[in-house]
Formats: structure tokens, sequence, C-alpha cells
């Protein structure tokens, strides 16, 4: 007898959501706020580098966008809010100060 609920490949997966993301995809988000240009961390705050699994499904779901290249480090993902990123966060973007294009 099978227990809880049958298995849908259709259901959405909780890293598919587009209802803002799993916690850690938020977490990674919320960090922009209060920075220029909504510029999102490489490092959290216990100082360890952000999962570029989260960063690469923040970009894919269009909440974060690659914002500038790093020359000593072209590994590393420099990333910013983008509009949809402030919608998720529940932030009209139009209200937000806007920095200068790099």
């Amino acid at each position: 007898m099978a227990r809880g609920r049958r298995f849908n490949p259709a259901d959405p997966k909780p890293w598919q959501s587009d209802a803002g993301g799993s916690d850690a995809q938020r977490r990674y988000l919320q960090r922009g706020l209060p920075q220029p240009g909504g510029k999102l961390p490489l490092f959290d705050e216990d100082g360890q580098e952000i999962p570029k699994v989260t960063i690469r499904a923040c970009i894919s779901h269009g909440w974060a966008e690659p914002w500038s290249a790093n020359p000593i480090h072209p590994d590393w993902l420099v990333c910013r809010l983008t509009d949809e990123g402030y919608r998720v966060l529940g932030i009209d973007p139009a209200k937000r100060k806007r920095m200068p294009e790099p």
C-alpha cells in the first residue's frame, strides 16, 4: 500500500517554483537589496562561497543577471538583481534607486 502523495512528474518541483524560489535562493536575492545596484554577494554571512547552483538557478529564473566579469577570478559569477528579482521579493522595481550601467 502506497503512503503519502502519489508521484506526478507534472507537479512543480520546489526548486522550479516561480513563486519565489527556495529558501537559499531567497536569502541570496535578499542580500542584494541593500547593495548599490542590487549587487548580489559572492559569499554568505559566514564567508562561505554562495553555491553556483543557487546563483545559476536565480539567473535561469530571471531573478538575477550577470553584471561584470572579474579578471582575477573569472569563475566567480558577479550578478545583480533584475526587476523580476525585486518583484519576487515584494519590492516594486520602479521605486528602487537605480545605478548606472557599468
